[in-house]
């Protein structure tokens, strides 16, 4: 959502972003960079330089990925060897607990058995085209933007996300990485309240 607003900023009025905040455009292509910093395991990496293989893997266990991706209160572990969605593809017995009812696993479930992983994983294999296509890109996201965050998320908050979004407002809640299958009604009641201080009159 980021880079659309970049590259298309008439065909945006805001931006709401969960989880992942603004990320300033490096030096280096992204893959290069998580590269050198993560090895070549790291499953960013590993989707661009062994294209096809954890496709195969995740086709081959949809129920098994999805049950042991959506998660909370996973204890820390030492990193596996490997792949980590590949891992968890292959994993018998899930850490933490589910995120979401069996019937909303298996709605996710179906959807992924009838599209395959493939064009989901397109879009980690697309990261360096779009540091290409943002090169000479103004990198300043001008229209209001709602950033979400999880509190418990792995992923870190942003220092300067102010400095890339100037209008950006900021909500935390209560839970990890998968913010709208923990706290779906809090999450919602969170973008309305800021779309309708956006826009009191419904225009």
């Amino acid at each position: 959502m980021w880079g659309l607003a970049l590259l298309h900023p008439d065909r945006v009025r805001r931006v709401i972003n969960l989880a992942l905040p603004y990320q300033e455009r490096g030096d280096r292509p992204w893959i290069e960079f998580m590269q050198a910093v993560f090895g070549d395991d790291f499953y960013f990496v590993h989707f661009n330089r062994e294209p096809g293989v954890a496709d195969a893997v995740l086709d081959e266990n949809p129920h098994r990925f999805l049950r042991n991706l959506y998660r909370k209160n996973v204890p820390a572990v030492a990193p596996e060897p490997g792949n980590m969605m590949i891992n968890l593809a292959r994993t018998e017995t899930p850490l933490g607990d589910p995120v979401m009812s069996e019937d909303e696993l298996a709605f996710f479930v179906s959807t992924f058995e009838a599209s395959g992983f493939t064009g989901s994983i397109n879009w980690y294999r697309n990261m360096d085209r779009n540091w290409h296509l943002l090169a000479d890109v103004d990198p300043v996201v001008r229209q209001p933007a709602l950033m979400i965050y999880g509190d418990q998320d792995s992923i870190p908050k942003s220092e300067n996300l102010a400095k890339f979004v100037p209008k950006v407002d900021v909500v935390s809640l209560d839970c990890g990485h998968w913010i709208q299958q923990e706290m779906p009604e809090q999450t919602t009641a969170a973008m309305l309240d800021w779309l309708q201080r956006q826009d009191p009159d419904g225009q």
